[in-house]
């Protein structure tokens, strides 16, 4: 990897820059103080092309390769393997090359007096912080292959989880984009081949033909117009989203939509349960794994509520009082987390408010669909039975005046 830096020469008393190659940041900033040079400013460079970054692209690392992974060498550390030897033995079976080398790399860690956690850390992309972090807590507690599959157990329930709305939300869109692209074919190409024969003709017309051809008309002279209008509005949304503050409105928004947000917030809701749950039985402490679950959560207005319930938590107000403050907490799962602080069991009711959660929140994905399939049918067999009208109405009314 190459650096540019800037450094302040002890032997010449004057700053100097330039570009050195190194395996890290640290190495190259020792490979400087070794030249007599105290580094000021240090930033990597990366070329244009970067075969790796392609190659990691092409490459990703599916959630599935991870549970496999997992469970693997759990298995192969309960059956009495050392680390290194059953993570030589996972490397040689993996078909994904970027996980391949993050093995690879992970036993020559290790094999250099890194910890499995700590080594993990450096591969965010392959181990999220919180997979590493159980890790952690699993190598200090002595029951590794223990945290291996419960980590596998969470990542599988999430995909699951995640396919389910999916799947459930692939029909509707491939329906909408199909029904788009015929009426716009109907309008942009075979309408306007009768339009000219009306127009060579001179018949009158009925209103339905009228008002289809100004509309097919509006489409070809202003269509191209109005597609870049909407794609540069699309785009500035999109780069609106990516800022701090519209991220945050955005997701608060996206809660708030009616049937999709409450959807969502049950989505967001399990997935923090699941984690808080699975982290307190590996036995992390609960500030630490209010952390771990607010760096977990996909949205920026879930993870300020989470905050907020971490800060009094530190303070010792508990962890159900600082949720009832907030409308985002569901009821189920304040009087629940309640139960469990008082009975000493709050990773077995947290998980069972997840499950709840997800029951709800696939029944209302389902019942979504449900609802939308009849309206998307009744305002596609309205366009094209208008289309159709139009065309057909325009047809009799031709034959009619030609026959008079």
């Amino acid at each position: 990897m190459n650096f540019t830096y800037v450094a302040y020469s002890e032997e010449n008393k004057k700053l100097i820059s330039g570009k050195v190659s190194a395996t890290s940041e640290e190495s190259a900033t020792e490979l400087l103080a070794y030249g007599g040079y105290r580094v000021l400013s240090l930033k990597s460079v990366r070329p244009w092309f970067d075969k790796e970054r392609l190659r990691a692209f092409l490459s990703k690392i599916k959630p599935a390769e991870i549970v496999m992974f997992s469970r693997q060498l759990a298995l192969l550390l309960e059956s009495g393997t050392d680390i290194v030897t059953a993570l030589d033995l996972l490397r040689d079976q993996l078909t994904n090359q970027t996980l391949t080398k993050i093995v690879t790399e992970l036993a020559s860690d290790i094999r250099g007096g890194s910890s499995l956690s700590a080594a993990m850390s450096k591969h965010p992309r392959a181990f999220s912080a919180m997979y590493y972090r159980a890790i952690s807590a699993g190598e200090q507690g002595g029951n590794l292959d223990v945290v291996l599959r419960q980590m596998a157990d969470y990542i599988e329930k999430g995909t699951v989880t995640g396919k389910q709305i999916r799947s459930a939300l692939t029909y509707p869109v491939i329906v909408i984009l199909v029904t788009v692209g015929v009426v716009l074919i109907l309008i942009t190409r075979v309408f306007p081949a009768f339009t000219t024969l009306y127009s060579q003709v001179g018949a009158k017309l009925p209103t339905p033909t009228r008002i289809l051809i100004s509309l097919t008309d509006w489409t070809n002279h202003y269509g191209l117009y109005v597609l870049l209008g909407v794609l540069i509005a699309a785009a500035a949304v999109f780069v609106y989203i990516k800022t701090p503050a519209g991220k945050y409105r955005w997701d608060k928004m996206m809660l708030r939509v009616p049937v999709f947000g409450r959807i969502i917030q049950l989505s967001e809701l399990s997935r923090c349960c699941r984690t808080v749950s699975m982290l307190v039985r590996i036995g992390l402490p609960l500030p630490e794994v209010m952390a771990i679950a607010i760096h977990s959560s996909n949205n920026k207005f879930v993870a300020e509520n989470l905050t907020g319930v971490q800060q009094e938590l530190i303070r010792g107000e508990g962890l159900s009082q600082p949720m009832v403050k907030r409308k985002l907490f569901l009821p189920l799962m304040t009087q629940m987390v309640k139960v469990g602080e008082e009975t000493g069991n709050l990773e077995n009711t947290l998980n069972t408010v997840a499950d709840n959660f997800d029951m709800e929140a696939n029944d209302k994905t389902k019942s979504a669909v449900g609802l939308i399939q009849p309206v998307m049918t009744l305002i596609i067999g309205g366009i094209v039975g208008f289309v159709v009208l139009a065309m057909m109405s325009a047809m009799y009314s031709l034959y009619g005046q030609m026959g008079s």
